[in-house]
């Protein structure tokens, strides 16, 4: 019995497409498109700006869902922010206060702590934590009106639904940031005292004394104008997301991710521009 030999291999037939999955693109197309699909968010987000703030000014007012949005926002947000306000704070100062040992100079410790919070871990810290909580929170609740065909119903009635969903989060973001941003500063340089008077025996009186003193107005207005922009950015990066939902529970969850993380780098972004440009109107700090 003679084994008949089996015929040479041969070229597959099938297409490309059905051997395999296509080779990765290089690695400059890939940041290519990355960068693209980065600039077609943020037209996208300015657009939406730009005709929520037209919609805005058109009646109704929407003055009595502005002020359930503050109350939302705003008001459940101050335990957050007091935590880690005072826990910041606490840290901060036991740092400076053994660095400055070191050199002779702990009586500087109040003022080091003082400038720090009014010009960058107060307003920063604030709209990095509370921009989390809040941002996930619209992308949340807009982006499950979205699934469930809320927002085509609010559209079938005739209105307006940057009018009635993304105007009064934005403008309730850019309201409390700035109380919550000095809630924070308040409380952040109280627990730095605190915990200097008890572990270093700074007197409390001298620590406020001294880190009031070396503060002035232009710090203050240096760290608080940043706020409502963080405030901005927050409500318009989480109703994005949020209205461009799709897919059911699992688009819901992947819309809070993407919020967190874009709202995070664009307030680190937009910190260091509104720092320069600070520095470029007040040189002299």
């Amino acid at each position: 019995m003679t084994l008949r030999p089996e015929p040479p291999d041969r070229p597959s037939s099938l297409p490309p497409s059905r051997l395999g999955p296509p080779p990765p693109p290089p690695l400059i197309a890939r940041t290519r498109q990355r960068l693209v699909s980065f600039l077609q968010e943020m037209g996208e987000i300015t657009e939406m700006a730009l005709q929520s703030t037209r919609a805005g000014f058109r009646r109704p007012f929407e003055g009595r869902e502005i002020i359930h949005q503050v109350e939302v926002l705003g008001v459940a947000s101050t335990s957050i922010v007091a935590v880690t306000s005072v826990f910041i704070g606490m840290v901060m100062a036991v740092q400076f206060a053994y660095g400055l040992k070191q050199f002779g100079g702990m009586e500087y410790t109040g003022r080091v702590v003082a400038l720090s919070f009014a010009r960058e871990l107060a307003p920063t810290l604030t709209a990095v934590i509370v921009g989390g909580r809040i941002g996930a929170g619209m992308a949340a609740e807009v982006g499950s009106m979205a699934v469930t065909e809320q927002i085509d119903a609010v559209r079938a009635l005739g209105a307006d639904p940057l009018k009635k969903l993304v105007w009064p989060r934005l403008i309730a973001s850019i309201i409390v940031m700035p109380v919550l941003g000095a809630f924070a500063m308040v409380l952040g340089f109280l627990g730095a005292m605190v915990v200097t008077d008890i572990q270093f025996h700074i007197p409390s009186s001298f620590f406020l004394r001294s880190g009031v003193n070396s503060v002035w107005l232009e710090d203050y207005l240096q760290g608080l104008m940043k706020t409502p922009v963080f405030g901005a950015i927050i409500a318009l990066v989480g109703c994005h997301f949020g209205m461009k939902t799709r897919g059911g529970t699992a688009g819901v969850g992947s819309s809070t991710t993407r919020t967190v993380v874009v709202t995070s780098i664009a307030i680190l972004i937009a910190d260091y521009l509104l720092t320069a440009t600070a520095i470029l109107i007040w040189p002299g700090q």
